[in-house]
């Protein structure tokens, strides 16, 4: 399985440079079923591979121009702050058993992969709808307080289930800041690479680190992102990110059932 594993690795990067999102969203389920790595910890190195691919990523991007630097602070600003606390006192806070329903105990780790399934089926329908959303005008004001509701929605998912948000950014930096989409691509992976390695920062203490299987994964994905910045100058991305999203609404309905099922046997 691990073998399979480090492939979906590769994955992760390759879409992260094709479509500049999305390949974060398999980070955690590659780790948990692929490597028997338990939820919340996968959650954390989830953080740091997507944030390190994220920022390696983005240093082309800020090279030839496909990034609004001051979006990306003043947008990820909220986030980094939320997603930072969510991982150092939220998190720790929580108990491992949250309730319980008819005999049944709904569990830390049961819970967050049931929420990371229905993330992947909302990032999956963006991806294959693909709809243009208008945008209406709106004072200053009206869109600094979206956009702080946007960062610390952002920061919340980012904090808590280890996913970059990315399928989330992209529309919000379209629709709100009006970037054009290739800047808007780029920006977000700025902004993936801030709130992911701080989140990861604030797990420090709390998780026991395997270091060279994290950063072997690691390298693995920054190798698919190079690859996948590559190829995306001669692939329609439309297409490609339709594909990737089947694919995810897949893996979505999958974990749901697998836990539910597990849930109810046990």
């Amino acid at each position: 399985m691990e073998v399979f594993g480090y492939l979906a690795s590769a994955l992760i990067g390759l879409s992260l440079g094709l479509i500049g999102g999305g390949g974060s969203i398999l980070t955690v389920p590659v780790l948990v079923y692929l490597f028997g790595i338990p939820p919340l910890q996968a959650t954390s190195y989830s953080l740091f591979i997507v944030g390190a691919t994220s920022l390696i990523g983005s240093v082309n991007n800020v090279r030839n121009g496909s990034v609004n630097l001051k979006a990306a602070f003043s947008f990820g600003l909220a986030s980094v702050i939320t997603v930072f606390f969510t991982r150092r006192l939220l998190l720790p806070a929580i108990s491992s058993k949250i309730f319980q329903i008819a005999g049944f105990v709904v569990t830390i780790p049961f819970l967050t992969m049931i929420l990371f399934g229905m993330l992947m089926l909302a990032a999956s329908v963006g991806m294959i709808g693909d709809k243009t959303l208008a945008e209406k005008e709106c004072s200053d004001c009206v869109k600094f307080f979206k956009l702080l509701g946007y960062g610390i929605g952002i920061g919340l998912i980012t904090g808590l289930l280890g996913a970059g948000g990315g399928f989330l950014l992209i529309p919000a930096l379209m629709f709100l800041i009006k970037l054009p989409m290739k800047k808007a691509v780029g920006t977000s992976l700025v902004i993936i690479a801030m709130n992911s390695l701080f989140g990861f920062v604030g797990d420090l203490g709390h998780f026991t680190i395997r270091w060279i299987f994290l950063l072997s994964l690691t390298m693995i994905a920054v190798a698919g992102i190079a690859v996948g910045t590559r190829l995306s100058k001669g692939i329609p991305a439309g297409k490609l990110k339709k594909g990737f999203g089947w694919f995810v609404l897949l893996m979505g309905s999958y974990i749901i059932l697998k836990e539910i099922s597990e849930f109810i046997v046990v």
